[in-house]
């Protein structure tokens, strides 16, 4: 299984960017998805989940209301769509999937997460 993120880069803050992260055949359809980031110097953490059938997504609470994961099954896709960029955005960001027979559930851990892809830099100056 492999990932590849895309869509980084510098941006002012207040602005909007969408992230991209494809995956090899259909692991997008049989997984849970998620995007972390690792700012410099910072552990990486959650940022969003989308389960296995898309009915479900969260947040972690500082990006809630300005980013939305959603998922493109026919294109083996997840997005992260981000607006409201603060400096507090920049990171790494990284796409994870968890290939699971289960639909709804969440996971918010990144030990749940077993296939990662190489990540992308966001940059949000002030």
């Amino acid at each position: 299984v492999q990932l590849q993120a895309s869509g980084g880069g510098l941006v002012q803050a207040g602005t909007s960017l969408t992230l991209s992260c494809t995956t090899s055949g259909p692991t997008a359809s049989r997984s849970a998805l998620a995007w972390f980031r690792q700012a410099p110097g910072k552990e990486r953490e959650f940022v969003a989940t989308i389960s296995r059938n898309a009915g479900n997504t969260d947040y972690a609470a500082s990006v809630k209301g300005r980013f939305t994961i959603s998922k493109n099954n026919a294109r083996n896709t997840v997005y992260l769509q981000m607006s409201s960029l603060k400096p507090d955005d920049t990171a790494v960001y990284y796409c994870a999937a968890k290939n699971t027979i289960l639909t709804a559930p969440l996971y918010v851990h990144a030990s749940e997460y077993a296939y990662w892809g190489q990540g992308t830099l966001v940059t949000v100056s002030s």
